[in-house]
């Protein structure tokens, strides 16, 4: 009888008959475990060489993505800017080109013409709408207008466009924006919405011109045309009057104040004038008053110095006919018991007079 194991004895037949049984067994299964281990062994041969060939295949496949992957096609309306560790290789127009790969890397740059409004803008729905901070504008007359323009422009220099600025786009309307004031300041209401509008044009392109040749960010001004000029809203409108009034309040102000300052000062001048005068007049009194008293007393000092005796006697008597006029004057010798005032008897006398006469 013959039995098989599984497990780790496969292959191996064991046998409970007699040993002509056992021995034909055991070389029978002696046979069957060789046959096994060499198709293992074949099949071992062959995985290694399937596996070198896969290898080599996704190789090659990366190889070939590689390479397909350094070539770039650039169009009619661009150009290319090829860059190597952040430094400028060089500029490629329409073809096609390659690059190292992951070492260099190309921006392209969109070179076609570029147009946008100042003063308007157009909605996702395609609808224009006013923007009153670009378009809203002061004339020489003191005016205000709502002017409109649209400007087309493109990418000049790549190189400049990519890295000497960080928004190009925002810098030219910017600088659009400044050479639009300082055009339409020069000009009359009436002349920015008729006549004057072709010569705005040129004025403004030409100093934009001027402008980005000295900013040098990579942008040309290819036109700007003056799309729409019209008075502002009425809001505006009345603002501006109220401005105005305000303005013309504040001239009437300072005219008042002017006005008031010139009669003023002719007066207070002439006031001081008058006062000075005054002064300088009382002044000169003053003085002549004080030497005619300095040379009266050193006249008199002299006199007195000659006769002491007459000089008193006759300041007395000056100094009596002052004071005498005023008073009532009684004469006494001291010794007489009834006293007759002075003035009667001159009364007397002077009525007597009178009668002679």
């Amino acid at each position: 009888m013959k039995i098989k194991l599984p497990g780790n004895n496969a292959g191996k037949v064991f046998s409970t008959g007699n040993g002509t049984d056992q021995g034909a067994g055991n070389s029978k299964g002696s046979g069957a475990g060789a046959s096994a281990g060499g198709g293992i062994a074949n099949r071992m041969k062959n995985f290694k060489g399937g596996g070198k060939t896969a290898v080599f295949l996704i190789i090659l496949l990366l190889l070939i993505r590689t390479a397909a992957g350094g070539f770039y096609r650039v169009d009619e309306q661009e150009a290319a800017v090829v860059t190597m560790f952040g430094n400028v290789i060089r500029t490629d127009s329409a073809g096609l080109y390659f690059k190292i790969p992951w070492i260099q890397q190309v921006t392209k740059v969109d070179t076609t013409i570029h147009g946008t409004g100042i003063g308007y803008a157009i909605d996702d729905d395609g609808q224009e709408f006013t923007v009153d901070t670009e378009g809203i504008m002061i004339t020489s007359d003191f005016n205000l207008i709502d002017i409109d323009f649209y400007m087309e422009y493109r990418v000049s220099d790549p190189v400049a466009y990519l890295f000497n600025s960080k928004e190009p786009e925002y810098i030219l309307k910017n600088i659009a924006l400044a050479a639009i004031r300082s055009t339409v300041i020069d000009f009359t209401v009436d002349d920015a919405m008729t006549t004057g509008k072709a010569q705005i044009q040129a004025l403004v392109k030409q100093k934009m011109q001027e402008e980005l040749t000295a900013r040098n960010i990579g942008l040309q001004i290819v036109n700007i045309t003056v799309q729409d000029a019209e008075p502002p809203t009425e809001e505006i409108v009345r603002a501006f009057k109220a401005v105005e009034t305000a303005k013309q309040g504040k001239d009437t102000a300072i005219n008042n104040a002017n006005k008031y300052r010139n009669e003023q000062i002719p007066a207070a001048e002439a006031n001081a004038d008058k006062i000075q005068q005054n002064a300088e007049a009382q002044k000169t009194a003053r003085i002549a008053e004080a030497e005619g008293q300095v040379a009266r007393f050193n006249a008199m000092y002299k006199e007195y110095a000659n006769s002491p005796l007459i000089t008193k006697q006759r300041l007395f008597y000056e100094t009596m006919e002052d004071v005498l006029p005023e008073l009532k004057v009684i004469i006494s010798d001291g010794e007489t018991q009834t006293m007759y005032p002075l003035e009667s008897f001159s009364s007397v006398t002077e009525s007597a007079a009178e009668e002679g006469n």
